[in-house]
């Protein structure tokens, strides 16, 4: 049964439950029905003895026991100093020929001599072979009234009923296995799909569709949610190619040059001045390749929730100041003009190492994307409950629909690889693990042709110093 269908399971479980009500059906109506007879036959009698006994006038005495005899199957005899007095004798199964069943008449002749008030007996009635119950009371004015109706349930309408009964059982036992089978194949039918479908994704196909057309709404909440996990896994996957891509770039540029340089340093005699131009080539490319190895694990660390925050109070606006030092040389090489806008310093609470990666990529990112006036714009803005920071270029600007995606590692607008004037491309990923880290509102602004502006916000009531 472990290894069963669905489908399998289902039409037999159907099954199974059709035929036990089948058997509950014919164990009441068939092996229950004569006990069951017998206790309602025998309440019965019980009920018309007690109302034979309030019956005092011997005119509604016998109107009344007309009324039983005429309108049930019992038999109604009344004897006055051992002569009968009334008798209903109905030709039919329920009665038991009294006058001439010696066993009969000598249980009649025994209670009448023994002055008991009530007499009830079961017999066998010799006629029908069918078991009969004989019940007997005393009245006054010496009078006897004797009742007997049989205990079984003999009529015609019982074997018709119980034809009736194979015949519907046979019924509704093919209705039961056919509609066992659409219902089973309604059911299993999607999930078999769903199924199918799931093993195309573990193949890695991604155009694959888990919609399933079913009126249960568990079975397409399950769709939803698979189509969701293909959507994020073929993201996943995309990510993966990228990073695998980019990183593989990244690391072998420097160290093609690095390898070259070397090579020259070996085999060629070159000047004090030559050498030492290769020296730092070497060494700014092996620094390049520690900044990527040092992010990689940076951020791996961020995402795992395995860093934890080291609070201090420091001045933001001094830490962006420094920070912009360090970026200075490209204002004389490449004529970058570096705008900070703050109105006063301001002192917030924050991990100042990771708020230091947050600024320099932020603006090393700004470097990377921004115009042809190669203008960069920091600022700083006091508002009553919180520190905004807002870092602007004026680049080419982010299309609505791909805002959300230039978080995610080495996504570029443009998929052409090409490499970062500055950072290693995974700088973003590593700002926004930082901001949900501290718990900061973040995000971005871009216009076409404009350029974008990231920005943050640092609860100021929270972090200002006293």
């Amino acid at each position: 049964m472990k290894n069963k269908t669905l489908l399998f399971k289902i039409f037999l479980y159907l099954s199974i439950f059709s035929c036990l009500i089948l058997l509950f059906i014919w164990f009441f109506q068939i092996i229950l029905l004569n006990k069951y007879y017998s206790y309602y036959k025998t309440n019965e009698i019980n009920e018309y003895i007690s109302k034979i006994k309030k019956e005092t006038d011997n005119e509604k005495l016998y109107k009344t026991l007309e009324e039983i005899s005429y309108n049930t199957d019992f038999c109604v005899e009344i004897i006055q100093n051992k002569q009968t007095i009334y008798s209903s004798v109905q030709d039919n199964k329920g009665c038991i020929d009294t006058n001439n069943n010696n066993k009969v008449l000598e249980s009649k002749i025994n209670f009448i001599n023994s002055n008991d008030d009530y007499y009830k007996s079961k017999i066998i009635n010799p006629k029908f072979n069918n078991l009969t119950l004989l019940y007997g009371v005393k009245l006054e004015n010496n009078q006897y009234v004797f009742l007997n109706t049989s205990l079984e349930p003999i009529n015609s309408t019982i074997d018709i009923l119980r034809e009736q009964l194979i015949i519907v059982s046979f019924i509704v036992i093919v209705l039961a296995i056919v509609i066992a089978y659409f219902i089973s194949k309604s059911l299993s039918k999607p999930i078999s799909k769903l199924t199918s479908s799931a093993k195309s994704l573990s193949d890695g196909n991604y155009n694959i569709d888990f919609n399933v057309e079913s009126d249960i709404y568990e079975i397409n909440e399950l769709g939803l949610t698979l189509n969701y996990a293909k959507n994020v896994l073929k993201k996943t996957d995309e990510f993966r190619k990228d990073l695998l891509s980019n990183v593989s770039h990244d690391l072998k540029t420097p160290l093609t040059m690095i390898k070259a340089y070397a090579e020259m340093e070996r085999d060629f005699t070159s000047s004090k001045e030559k050498h030492e131009n290769n020296m730092n080539i070497i060494i700014e490319e092996v620094d390049r390749l520690t900044i990527l190895v040092n992010d990689i694990l940076n951020l791996s660390k961020l995402e795992s929730n395995i860093e934890n925050l080291n609070l201090e109070e420091f001045d933001l606006t001094k830490l962006i100041q420094t920070i912009l030092n360090r970026f200075k040389i490209f204002s004389y090489i490449k004529n970058y003009e570096f705008i900070f806008e703050y109105q006063e310093p301001l002192i917030i609470k924050a991990d100042k190492q990771k708020m230091e990666q947050v600024i320099y990529n932020l603006v090393g990112n700004a470097i990377n994307y921004t115009g042809d006036d190669h203008k960069v714009i920091i600022k700083m803005l006091k508002e009553k409950k919180k520190i905004r920071i807002e870092i602007t270029d004026t680049g080419k600007g982010i299309k609505k629909e791909e805002l959300d995606k230039v978080w995610d590692k080495y996504y570029k607008v443009n998929k052409k690889y090409k490499r970062n004037t500055i950072g290693t491309g995974i700088g973003l990923s590593i700002v926004k693990n930082i901001f949900i880290l501290h718990g900061f509102k973040y995000g971005i602004k871009s216009t076409i042709d404009k350029g974008s502006t990231f920005w943050f916000e640092i609860p100021y009531e929270q972090k200002i110093k006293n």
